[in-house]
This record gives structure tokens, C-alpha cells and sequence, in this order.
């Protein structure tokens, strides 16, 4: 018994061709079995087909409204069997038939009713490709797409269509294959719906993006403006100011005696207050060659007066303290 299931559940790569009646549905009961007995017969006169089932390396499917052929030849097989349904079709004009081909895992499996049945990711994906598609169309998916691209004679009829929406909103990425004389070249409705969707989707991005930005400028501006109050608060006061532990006071040139001769004269005009310094400095002497200030008649250091003469002809070397 479990030999039987181990060998139901094996796995294996299959080329997978879904064809479907387009609108079955919406057929007349006696439409339905025409229209299904009449693509049974294209179908069973390709030669694919026909080599395939002669080798035993056919499945068949049938699906209500058309039906799965699973090749175990080549990559080839389907789109060769897809051609050749298409273009006998062109003699039955009332059959507006749709085809998917994939190549993907699939094993062979007994229904409820011991009959013959294939499941597997290959007829899944073979099912939505051939769902984008409309009336007359053959889409291939990417991965069959990249085989067939690798040879000159299916290049030329490999047409990209992108992405496609299917049940359950998964996307899978088709093309197009047409010839001249075959095949659908028009772009699925479903493709048309969905690059308008995605083009009102790109234009709400850029508001929403716009919105995102404002409110992001915004928290930032506000933090920002914290962290400017926060500091100017924090800032300590003048009167809590570190002071160096080397510094140097200079008090300005007021007579702090009683006595008015000790009053110091103003001094000439070559002479002026420091702005950097609260010491006065001699116009004609450099500021950093001397720490002192010399008129005619007096000479002063930092404020302190030093000497009373008649006048000061010599230059007293004295230390540059700034």
C-alpha cells in the first residue's frame, strides 16, 4: 500500500498545453457538445499529439469546457501541437478557443472515481497563464519563454506582455506567442485593465509620498525646536560662570584717594581705551611691544601709577601680559 501511494505522489516534469472555449459558458447546451466534439477532433489530428500518444508519453486531461495535454517529450511539443490547433481553427470560426502552455512538476493521480486525473504545479500555473488570455490567443510562461528564446526559429514570436493578475491575486509574468499568420498579436483585456490600474496606482504614490514628507518635516521641526529651548533653559547664568584658575583683573582708571592731586590727567589724544582690554593704550606705541602707556608728564601700568617726572624720555621694558 505504501508503494502505491509513494509511487502516486512522484513527481515529474511535464510540457503542459491547457486549451479552453472562450464564453462556454454562455453556449446553448447543443453548442457546448458541438463545439467540444469539434475541437476533440483538431486536437487528436495533430501530429504531436499523435506521436506522443504513440510513445506513451501523453496525459490527457479533459476539463468540462476543453481540456490538458501534458507532453513528456520537449519543451517543443506543446507550442508545436499549439500551433497546429490554431491553425485549423482558422476553418471553424465559431470556435473562439484560448491556450496556456507551461512545463512544471505534475504526477498522475486516481480521482474518486479510479479514473485517470493530473494534478501539480504545472497544470496550476498552465491554467492561470491561459486565464490572461482572450479569444485566438497562445501564452507561453516566462519559464517556457526562456527555453524557447535560446533558438532562432521561436525568437522573432516571443512577445513579452508582463505581469498578469490572476484568481486569488497572484501575478504571473506571460507572453505572447504569434506569427504572421497565426496566433492573437492583440494585447489581452486583462493586461489593458491592469496597466491602468497600475498607472493610477503611480499616480497616488507621489501624494502619498508628499503627505509622508510633510508630516516627517513636521516631527522633525518639532524636535528641533525642544531641543533649542531645552538648551537656552539649561544654560547656566552669569553669576554661576566658571572662573579659570589663571586670570587677570584690570580696574579702570578712577582716583580712589581723597586726595585730588593724586588724580590722574586725562591723557593726549594719541591715546585710547583698549576695546579688547580695560587698559589704556598709546596710539604711538604698539600694543603688543608694551604693557604701558606713556604721556608727557605721567606713566602708567595696568591702572597703577608709577613714577611723576617732568617728562619720560627713556622706554621702561615691561613684560607683554596680552
Amino acid at each position: 500500500m505504501s508503494a502505491e501511494v509513494k509511487k502516486e505522489i512522484q513527481l515529474e516534469i511535464g510540457h503542459v498545453l491547457l486549451i479552453d472555449i472562450v464564453s462556454y459558458s454562455k453556449l446553448l447546451i447543443t453548442e457546448q457538445s458541438e463545439q467540444l466534439q469539434t475541437l476533440k477532433q483538431i486536437v487528436r489530428g495533430t501530429e504531436q499529439f499523435r506521436l506522443a500518444e504513440a510513445e506513451g508519453k501523453l496525459l490527457r486531461l479533459p476539463t468540462g469546457d476543453g481540456g490538458a495535454l501534458v507532453f513528456r517529450t520537449s519543451p517543443e511539443a506543446p507550442v508545436l501541437c499549439a500551433i497546429e490547433i490554431s491553425r485549423e481553427l482558422k476553418r471553424h470560426p465559431e470556435l473562439r478557443v484560448r491556450m496556456g502552455i507551461h512545463s512544471g512538476p505534475v504526477n498522475e493521480i486516481s480521482d474518486l472515481n479510479e479514473q485517470a486525473n493530473i494534478a501539480g504545479a504545472g497544470i496550476n500555473i498552465a491554467q492561470r497563464v491561459m486565464d490572461c488570455g482572450d479569444a485566438g490567443h497562445i501564452l507561453l510562461s516566462q519559464h517556457v519563454a526562456d527555453d524557447l528564446e535560446q533558438y532562432p526559429r521561436w525568437r522573432s514570436h516571443l512577445h513579452d506582455l508582463g505581469e498578469c493578475e490572476v484568481k486569488h491575486g497572484v501575478r504571473v509574468r506571460t507572453v505572447n506567442f504569434y506569427t504572421d499568420e497565426l496566433g492573437n498579436p492583440d494585447v489581452p483585456e486583462k493586461f489593458k485593465h491592469g496597466g491602468a490600474e497600475a498607472a493610477v496606482s503611480a499616480a497616488k504614490k507621489p501624494q502619498v509620498s508628499r503627505k509622508y514628507l510633510a508630516v516627517a518635516g513636521a516631527i522633525i521641526a518639532v524636535i528641533a525646536l525642544s531641543f533649542l529651548i531645552y538648551r537656552i533653559l539649561a544654560r547656566p547664568s552669569g553669576a554661576s560662570l566658571p572662573v579659570p584658575e589663571k586670570s587677570i583683573a584690570v580696574l579702570p582708571f578712577e582716583n580712589r584717594s581723597t586726595l585730588p592731586r593724586t588724580a590722574f590727567p586725562e591723557l593726549p589724544a594719541p591715546c585710547q581705551r583698549s576695546s579688547l582690554f580695560p587698559r589704556k593704550i598709546c596710539g604711538s606705541i604698539p600694543a603688543p611691544a608694551s604693557s604701558c602707556c606713556r604721556s608727557d608728564t605721567y606713566t602708567y601700568r595696568l591702572g597703577v601709577e608709577l613714577t611723576k617726572s617732568t617728562k619720560v624720555t627713556t622706554d621702561l621694558p615691561m613684560p607683554v601680559l596680552f
